[in-house]
């Protein structure tokens, strides 16, 4: 397959996921795959979308809802391997925090702020 080059203002038509160069530089997250960083920068997008929708919880926290069926479709992989990411975000690396709901319902994912100590309020 055969591309063409970006000319002029193509370079900023598209919409990119950011993932903090702290998890890949920082010795604290050496351990963490790289596929799990780019789902913590795909879960720190949908950050955005909770904020629109004032997904907050009584102590003010963020919380974002990201089905397994959602992490599947947008790393395009299988059940086990998004549900080992998950968790490897949440037990492995600390970055997230799981609440289940119940009910066959999602569960409540947030996100945790890696450039604070932990115990420390902003």
């Amino acid at each position: 397959m055969a591309f063409d080059y970006f000319y002029g203002q193509q370079a900023e038509q598209f919409a990119f996921y950011r993932i903090p160069k702290t998890l890949f530089s920082d010795k604290r997250f050496r351990g963490i795959s790289t596929d799990a960083k780019l789902l913590y920068g795909i879960l720190l997008d949908r950050m955005s979308l909770s904020l629109k929708n004032k997904w907050l919880d009584y102590a003010g926290r963020v919380y974002i809802i990201f089905p397994l069926e959602e992490v599947m479709e947008s790393l395009g992989c299988a059940d086990n391997k998004a549900t080992k990411l998950l968790a490897e975000l949440e037990h492995k690396a600390g970055l997230i925090e799981r609440k289940r709901r119940g009910l066959g319902k999602p569960s409540l994912i947030y996100l945790k702020n890696f450039m604070m100590p932990p115990g420390q309020d902003s």
